[in-house]
């Protein structure tokens, strides 16, 4: 499947990064409905790599305009918002403190994966074979500075290559 490497200095290409693929998600799950209106994504990294950042960069960009909350104590935080006039969701998952696999499914978060919008999952490895079908995975690995980023955006279904396809294009 297709990848995106990117290299990022400091903290800002890293927001950039996260933003250009939000905005790739909010045209995508804007559009009349279809099996698209949903996606799931990985975050991966070490502790302090910058997930969460990611994320609440990813989420801004899609629209909305309030606090996003890191999702560590309560697994999970939803966000409503509206992409070219249609509302979506966006439910931003932690699963690092779960102890067992099947933990994420047992709180009754499984029921998320079926609504429209996006998941982002932090530490999916947590959740094992458990997770619905992931469509990008997202590694975020820290460098040297203390800003540097190495970022890998992989698709790992159609609509992941897609979506990275947008997002290859939105880039150059």
């Amino acid at each position: 499947m297709k990848s995106i490497k990117r290299h990022c200095r400091q903290e800002t290409e890293t927001a950039d990064l996260a933003k250009a693929l939000g905005s790739v998600l909010a045209h995508v799950l804007s559009g009349p409905a279809s099996p698209e209106q949903h996606v799931n994504i990985a975050l991966e990294g070490n502790l302090g790599a910058g997930k969460t950042a990611f994320a609440r960069h990813l989420i801004h960009s899609m629209g909305y305009v309030g606090k996003v909350k890191s999702p560590t104590y309560s697994l999970c935080e939803s966000y409503t918002i509206v992409c070219s006039g249609h509302s979506t969701n966006a439910f931003h998952f932690d699963l690092y403190r779960m102890r067992t696999p099947l933990e994420w499914q047992e709180a009754g978060l499984a029921d998320h994966f079926d609504e429209p919008g996006i998941c982002l999952i932090e530490w999916p490895e947590k959740a094992e074979s458990t997770l619905p079908q992931l469509d990008l995975q997202i590694t975020i690995t820290a460098g040297q500075a203390e800003t540097e980023r190495q970022c890998e955006l992989k698709a790992l279904s159609d609509l992941g290559l897609k979506l990275l396809t947008q997002l290859q294009g939105d880039l150059s």
